[in-house]
């Protein structure tokens, strides 16, 4: 641990550092949003924009002796954006083939901090965090823009198992969050069985982050809100890519069709079906180290083993500008993993066996939405949307005539229309109405014994929702206040849902933020047995019923405190958060409570710290959480609280990102304090055929630890014709951290200690060229 703690203390002596250096040089262009800055102090005034809007965009510094005037007009020439003076103390930027008054509601949201950590991150006004993957830099480990990777990088979201498809914010479990893509809900969020995104990154553009004061216009879901949005922009401009990794291959490209039309295309695979790299070995051994399919590899004399596996994503893409006041937009998607796996061994009796296993996870996904502006300050939008998911699994045992099969399926269908109404430049309206149809089927049949089950459910919601957004005169305080009315018809509840939102701007160079809400959730992630799906997908998802799985509630608030001066970021966050009705099965415990199941809750007490400074070609940041997780169910440990499964008291970060010309590297250490599991006790009970534990998670795993670093080297190779190069290492150091820590009872009838480990040593290169 000495190394660990000496490394994080030189990378914190760097960070030091690099906060008393000084420009040695100055370039000719300037980013557009740094210059913005300067002109809000000269002229005490806020401009109000969309992130992507200026993040691509440099220019050469004004003559520091225009007035404001003769600013914003030289703006408008040099920008071939739309500044336009709305008051004394507020201007707005849009593209100039926009009407003139911003898109409703966007005219409030405010960028309070660009280059949130890194370039392509911004913190909003309403307590968001919006990242624009075309102006992303670079975070350390990373290559790519792997939307779901970078968010754990923020303040308070952390995967304590490493898979992106189970992303924990605040304490929560990762069927908690609502994860949409182009206002698709999203069952499936990962490949690879959850370790890299399943959302191409060079597709989608923008991704909206909320931990807490959610808007009233999204429910179903008691934790986060993360939104992925592709290009939503006509341009005009043909674009080709095409690139790849050390596991798979991808292509996109945009073509307009006409000068209202254009059509986005994107698409991925894995090659691991037909070349076996250092990469793919890291991730398959840890995905299935521990899984079922590896038990009778190591307890039995393999013969033969035949694996298969591959992944692929595609997304479509249709734009069509109707006129100058209605768009119309389709969006078509279909993401799969798929795994075969086939054995032959000699079992412990010397008898030949043969085993016969197919895993796949599929999601499609359709949106259609239609917007029109009526004026210049109402605005209406519709949009119908199915998301379909399923998971199954098969396995068939030769020697013993065995045939297992799973299967787990959603369909979700959505309706919803929006009207924002601008009543003013300080205040919006905002309401609507959304309707889903949500059904879960799950099916088991086994051969030998006979045994066939077949279940499926149906929750029908309705939701009224509206809110309305606020600036006082001088743009110091913005609040949004809201709420969202929802009736599930089958469980006949009614539930009120309010949200707000309050962020108030003092002594020039401080905000307080104070934010709220309560929510609910009616479909849930549930484990029967730890083997389901051969334990690589166990999680299986299920509606509330109103018995014994009942509507999940919560409640959240936190109060923020940030400096923001000189590309210097410093933010303290205290929050609670309680989550009620939560069932055990849901919880995935393997001590003592695998086999009960009970209602419960669980509450979250903490803090985010975080400190950011940016300057010259560099961005550095330490950021810390603490936070304390506990159960309480009403009949499990008498009753009395223990600590939660993703109890992870301490968690911290340091990185540091360069960007010169056209290179770009991050490195970046983590670190979190040990996980909780349940110990057994010293001495078994010999007449007992179960294992005995001590008092649930009173144990605690050994810290984590991993360094990552990265490099992005970019150059032209021809006229129009641009490549990028990337290299990354995820775990450097090669440490072995023990994420997850059990025990079971072998076939020797003996206790044996199951320890998941981490990913190891992960290389990985990507490389692209862009037409």
């Amino acid at each position: 641990m000495n190394k660990k703690l000496k490394l994080l203390g030189f990378l914190f002596l760097i960070f030091s550092l690099c906060n008393l250096t000084h420009s040695q040089g100055q370039q000719e262009e300037k980013p557009l949003a740094k210059i913005l800055i300067e002109l809000e102090k000269k002229h005490n005034i806020k401009f109000s924009f969309e992130t992507n809007i200026i993040e691509d965009i440099s220019i050469i510094p004004l003559t520091s002796n225009l007035s404001l005037e003769e600013t914003i007009n030289q703006l408008n020439l040099v920008t071939n954006l739309n500044f336009q003076i709305l008051s004394d103390r507020f201007v707005t930027i849009s593209k100039q083939n926009e009407l003139d008054i911003p898109n409703g509601i966007q005219q409030l949201k405010e960028v309070i901090v660009t280059n949130y950590l890194t370039k392509g991150i911004s913190k909003l006004n309403n307590g968001t965090i919006e990242v624009n993957t075309k102006a992303f830099d670079i975070l350390p480990g990373l290559t790519e823009p792997d939307v779901l990777q970078i968010v754990q990088n923020l303040p308070g979201i952390i995967s304590v198992d490493e898979r992106v498809s189970n992303i924990n914010v605040r304490g929560g479990t990762n069927d908690q969050n609502l994860i949409l893509y182009e206002g698709i809900r999203m069952y499936q969020s990962g490949h690879f069985f959850g370790l890299i995104s399943a959302f191409n990154p060079y597709l989608s553009e923008g991704i909206t982050i909320s931990k807490n004061g959610t808007s009233a216009r999204f429910g179903n879901a008691v934790s986060s809100t993360i939104a992925i949005k592709n290009t939503d922009e006509l341009d005009q401009k043909n674009r080709i890519s095409l690139g790849g990794n050390l596991l798979s291959v991808d292509g996109f490209a945009k073509i307009a069709l006409s000068k209202k039309t254009e059509i986005q295309v994107s698409a991925r695979r894995s090659y691991t079906d037909i070349l076996v790299t250092k990469t793919y070995d890291s991730y398959f051994n840890r995905i299935f180290k521990d899984s079922e399919l590896n038990e009778s590899n190591t307890s039995n004399n393999q013969l033969a083993l035949d694996e298969r596996f591959i992944f692929y994503d595609f997304n479509v893409k249709f734009l069509y500008d109707i006129d100058n006041t209605s768009k119309f937009r389709l969006n078509l998607l279909t993401l799969s993993n798929n795994l075969d796996y086939n054995q032959a061994f000699i079992t412990s009796d010397h008898e030949l066996q043969e085993t016969r296993s197919e895993l796949n996870q599929e999601s499609h996904g359709a949106s259609a939405n239609y917007s029109k502006r009526m004026n210049k300050k109402f605005k209406l939008s519709a949009q119908a949307y199915y998301s379909g998911y399923n998971l199954d699994a098969t396995n068939q045992n030769s020697l013993n005539n065995l045939s297992l099969t799973q299967e787990n399926k959603v369909e979700d269908f959505g309706l919803r229309i929006d009207i924002t109404k601008n009543v003013s430049d300080d205040l919006n309206f905002n309401a609507g109405y959304q309707f889903n149809d949500v059904s879960v089927t799950y099916f088991e049949d086994v051969t030998n014994p006979n045994y066939t089950s077949l279940n499926k459910e149906i929750i029908r919601t309705h939701s009224l929702f509206g809110e309305i957004e606020w600036y006082s005169p001088t743009r110091d305080t913005h609040i949004r206040l809201g709420s969202r009315v929802n009736y599930f018809s089958k469980l006949s509840d009614f539930l009120i849902e309010p949200r707000f939102s309050i962020n108030y701007k003092f002594l020039d160079y401080f905000r307080l933020e104070v934010l709220g809400e309560l929510k609910s959730q009616s479909i849930t992630q549930i484990i029967d047995l730890q083997q389901d799906f051969f334990g690589i997908e166990k999680r299986r998802w299920q509606l509330a019923n109103g018995d014994d799985v009942p509507l999940i509630t919560s409640e959240q608030f936190s109060l923020g405190l940030s400096y923001n001066q000189n590309n210097l970021l410093i933010s303290l966050e205290g929050y609670y958060k309680g989550v009620n009705n939560i069932t055990a099965r849901s919880q995935g415990f393997q001590n003592q409570f695998q086999f009960t199941n009970d209602i419960g809750s669980y509450t979250v007490k903490g803090f985010d710290f975080l400190i950011n400074k940016r300057f010259n070609n560099f961005s550095t940041w330490l950021g810390y959480t603490w936070s304390k997780n506990d159960y309480i169910f009403k009949t499990l440990n008498s009753e009395k609280t223990f600590p939660n499964t993703l109890d992870i008291r301490h968690v911290a970060n340091a990185s540091i990102t360069y960007n010169i010309a056209h290179l770009k590297i991050g490195l970046g250490v983590n670190w979190h304090s040990g996980r909780p599991y349940t110990s057994i006790l010293d001495t078994q009970n010999t007449n007992s055929t179960t294992i005995e534990y001590k008092t649930p998670n009173s144990s605690r795993l050994d810290d984590y630890f991993r360094t990552d670093i990265s490099a992005i080297y970019d150059f032209s190779i021809s006229e129009g014709v641009q490549a990028e190069l990337g290299a990354s290492v995820w775990n450097i150091f090669n440490q072995t951290n023990i994420i997850n820590r059990y025990y079971n009872i072998n076939s020797d009838e003996e206790i044996k200690e199951i320890n998941n480990q981490s990913l190891q040593f992960t290389p990985n290169l990507s490389f692209r060229i862009n037409f």
